[in-house]
């Protein structure tokens, strides 16, 4: 069993810049590759970034590139997602997730196993 909680969000201008950290706690972290999602009010949830075990490899959104940075520390147990640039269509509830281990892609929410309870991102313009 996994809990992930995430922190960091909150209420910031267009422009501004945030730092999401999701914690993990329940067994071995480093093993496995972490995402971030998001969900605004009616749409779907949708993927914003991932990052592998060693964190050598990392995917992004296309709405995001340039502007996001995933990180990883093991050692600490969690993801982190940087934020800059932030614009109005970044308001959502942002989510971390640890990828199940058999998953043969990053981008959906199916490859994805223990999700965090989200932390809610609101850009103002």
């Amino acid at each position: 069993q996994v809990q992930l909680v995430e922190s960091g969000g909150g209420l910031v201008q267009a422009g501004g810049s945030l730092r999401l950290a999701c914690a993990a706690s329940g067994r071995t972290f480093s093993s496995n590759t972490m995402g971030w999602f998001r969900q605004a009010p009616g749409k779907e949830r949708e993927f914003v970034a991932a990052i592998t075990w060693s964190g050598g490899t990392t995917y992004y959104a296309d709405s995001v590139k340039g502007r996001f940075t995933i990180s990883r520390d093991n050692a600490k147990n969690t993801v982190y997602l940087q934020m800059n640039s932030l614009k109005p269509e970044d308001t959502a509830v942002y989510y971390c997730a640890e990828r199940r281990y058999y998953s043969g892609t990053v981008y959906y929410v199916n490859d994805y196993g223990y999700w965090g309870q989200g932390t809610q991102v609101t850009v103002t313009s």
